[in-house]
């Protein structure tokens, strides 16, 4: 199982169907890979990303601070599988010599990999199944802002962009 290292690339609002999506980008590469997240898990990806800080811990603060109190480390979050249009995440830690991967939405993995500033990655075959995915669709808007998204520039990632 092939891994692609990846950042996040911006926070940007679908055009579409309005929804925010998280652009993905390969670090030595020039593949991009957009996941719609719900409202809330963009707020909390939006709020790390401009280091905004919250009088009370957020769920993927507390998430963080529960790790590190129990001394464990993560290693990283790999985006594991592409099926049915949803995508799935694992979160690899480490505590003590035991390796413990934790089954996550993705949404929520890519906001705890900001907080504890670990590598993102994604496997080669979502790669791969989400171009043929949407290679395959009739949906001629997805086609297109796909198109959209490869062609985006710093400047068009608004506030967001990283």
């Amino acid at each position: 199982m092939a891994e692609v290292e990846m950042k996040i690339r911006g926070l940007m609002m679908d055009p579409v169907t309005n929804m925010p999506i998280v652009i993905l980008k390969d670090v030595e590469g020039d593949s991009v890979l957009p996941i719609w997240v719900g409202i809330y898990e963009a707020n909390a990806i939006a709020l790390e990303i401009e280091k905004v800080t919250t009088p009370r811990p957020m769920t993927h603060d507390l998430l963080k601070n529960l790790l590190t109190g129990l001394g464990a480390r993560v290693h990283k979050i790999v985006i594991t599988e592409l099926k049915d249009d949803t995508f799935f995440a694992v979160i690899w830690t480490q505590h003590e010599d035991q390796i413990i991967s934790i089954d996550s939405r993705p949404s929520d993995a890519l906001a705890l990999a900001l907080r504890v500033d670990c590598p993102i990655f994604v496997d080669d075959e979502v790669l791969k199944t989400s171009k043929l995915a949407t290679a395959m669709t009739d949906r001629v808007s997805n086609e297109e802002l796909r198109k959209w998204l490869d062609g985006l520039n710093d400047d068009d990632l608004g506030r967001y962009k990283m």
